[in-house]
């Protein structure tokens, strides 16, 4: 189910959970008639007792005993299944309701582009995915429930109580607007304090989660006391923060209590003087009695349900920020009218792009970059580590929007091909390698047709191309190998190949290989540039590396020098400008360097 998150936007956090609820109406209103006839048997259950005392218990009426016995047992019965099966439906409709919300957080996260992820922490975002969302659960599926008993109970006890001594029941309602009051300020102290709660959380989980996923990083340079100490201070924070919210409770809940107190005294002592006066029949006393329970409860409870109430809103709050953020990078109205080609040939072209990240965009990463490159064809970039050429590449997928200039693919405006197509098209083999905790046929297959993905021999030969065979075959399980999460296992290098065959059974027109080749040797290497050259279909190759061998073969080579294009030409061109290029040259490869131009 997908909710429009721009739907109710200023809404009540109520309001704007009502479109996930609505598929299970019938089953909550099945659930609040199973509620109306628990409550009645409840609020029914102290007059059978007020009658077994005045009837049986002072007049005598023996007779009546079994009778209403039997009827106190068939009430509480009644009661009790009426209970139960409200608690079931409720929590069913409260589960449904949160299967949905997950599945469009979810979702949602698939549609955000990386300068999102730039700027959020993966801590909070699995806060939202779990403790927010089992916050809102909880208030569907428990807290909804005791609200609306507290006030039945409340209203239904005091109207019951004025029947039966309008008096005593006027004396206990004058306590109530304490109630109202003392609820109030509890309830406006603890919306931030809860806020604060859940930042704080989401900030540990986010250091806990980077501890995890850097433990080799942290062992290898025996920082585990320093790493343990900055836990410390996020977890000090936390329980301050949980102290603060115990501090506002313990001030409120004990004048709750105290009014909860206040009920029975003023029941045993004015009722009891009624009773003495013979204003009042003893039973009446016992069923008022009764009655005050279901009064001091909600009164003892209602605290305790602020609190809950509290935690759902600062839970909507953040929830509703991820399915209402607006990613910079979208389909515009010319890609979702489809006027593209159903299938790309591979051209880029590049007029004369600038281009700043969306949160600075006084600073310009790439100037006026200006290059074609044809179908088919390869391209090289080369460039100190920060020049900007991942960046670069990083546009031709529609990563990111160019700030000025324009990108083209296939002599089209890359804004408008619709994302899923572009992208479909352009694969890249990341720095950053990163790989599924699945087999290594799984993760090759990631994004192959699902035909080809179980197709073995299609698998090996992705991995042939990129050199990842041999090693593959080497392994216990073979191509049935599971990898750890994120590789661990596995060395630099083979991630890298493993990658690149992933790349490359995604059939690409364009394919992007940024510094893929850099932690294989150069015999490797070689071999994988052949088999590249050999492909059957051709493709649009961009390499990004640091060697100079990697790129020394391709038809057009741009260096980068702080987001400019500083020099471009073929491997000899750029030798034979004495440049940049070649004093890269003769940096990286020294006394060969007369050897590999010849």
């Amino acid at each position: 189910m997908y909710v429009d998150p721009n739907r109710n936007r200023n809404a009540s956090n109520l309001c704007w959970l009502m479109p996930y609820c609505r598929p299970e109406l019938p089953r909550v209103i099945g659930a609040q008639i199973l509620y109306l006839v628990s409550a009645a048997m409840a609020l029914v259950t102290p007059l059978i007792a007020a009658r077994i005392v005045d009837r049986v218990i002072e007049q005598r009426q023996l007779s009546l005993l079994t009778g209403l016995c039997l009827a106190l047992i068939g009430v509480t019965i009644v009661r009790d299944g009426a209970y139960y099966g409200n608690q079931m439906w409720m929590e069913r409709a409260g589960q449904n309701t949160v299967y949905r919300l997950v599945s469009d957080e979810y979702e949602k996260l698939h549609t955000l582009d990386f300068d999102y992820f730039n700027h959020t922490r993966t801590g909070d975002i699995m806060s939202r995915m779990t403790s927010d969302t089992d916050a809102i659960r909880h208030l569907l599926s428990w807290v909804s429930y005791q609200m609306l008993n507290c006030v039945v109970m409340f209203v239904g006890a005091l109207a019951f109580m004025t029947s039966i001594d309008w008096r005593l029941a006027l004396a206990l309602a004058c306590v109530t607007p304490f109630l109202f009051i003392f609820t109030h300020q509890f309830s406006t102290k603890a919306k931030p304090l809860f806020l604060a709660i859940r930042n704080s959380l989401a900030s540990m989980n986010s250091m806990v989660e980077e501890n995890i996923e850097g433990n080799r990083v942290v062992k290898a340079f025996v920082r585990e006391d320093y790493e343990t100490g900055k836990f410390d201070e996020h977890n000090d924070d936390y329980m301050d923060r949980n102290m603060a919210m115990a501090m506002n409770t313990r001030k409120y809940l004990p004048r709750l209590d105290w009014l909860g107190f206040a009920l029975q005294l003023i029941t045993l002592g004015f009722g009891g003087f009624l009773v003495a006066r013979g204003a009042m029949s003893l039973g009446g006393l016992v069923a008022f009695s009764s009655y005050l329970w279901m009064i001091d409860g909600p009164v003892r409870q209602f605290g305790w349900l602020v609190n809950d109430w509290q935690r759902f809103n600062a839970s909507c709050v953040n929830i509703r920020r991820l399915l209402t953020a607006t990613p910079h990078v979208k389909n515009t109205k010319a890609a979702r009218e489809g006027t593209v080609p159903d299938s790309m040939r591979g051209d880029i072209r590049f007029d004369h792009v600038d281009f700043a990240f969306p949160d600075d965009p006084d600073t310009l990463i790439l100037h006026d970059i200006d290059f074609h490159a044809p179908a088919g064809s390869r391209l090289g970039i080369l460039g100190e580590t920060g020049a900007g050429k991942s960046t670069l590449v990083n546009l031709i997928a529609r990563f990111y929007d160019p700030t000025s200039g324009t990108v083209t693919i296939d002599g089209i405006d890359a804004r408008r091909w619709p994302l899923k197509q572009l992208r479909s098209q352009v694969a890249i083999v990341a720095q950053d390698v990163f790989l599924f905790s699945d087999t290594i046929e799984g993760n090759i297959g990631f994004g192959a047709s699902d035909e080809q993905a179980t197709d073995s021999d299609f698998v090996r030969r992705m991995a042939q191309i990129a050199g990842a065979d041999d090693f593959i075959r080497r392994m216990p399980e073979g191509y049935q190998t599971v990898v750890g999460e994120r590789g661990v296992g596995l060395s630099g290098g083979q991630k890298q190949r493993l990658s690149l065959a992933r790349a490359l059974a995604d059939d690409p027109a364009i394919l992007i290989m940024d510094d893929t080749t850099s932690a294989v040797d150069m015999e490797t290497e070689a071999q994988i540039q052949q088999h590249l050259k050999d492909l059957d279909d051709r493709k649009t190759i961009v390499t990004i590396a640091h060697r100079i061998s990697s790129v020394k073969d391709c038809d057009l080579i741009l260096v980068l020098d702080h987001g400019r294009i500083a020099e471009r030409g073929t491997h000899d061109e750029l030798i034979a400008r004495h440049g940049l290029y070649e004093h890269i040259y003769e940096k990286q490869l020294g006394q060969q360097a007369d050897n590999l131009r010849q």
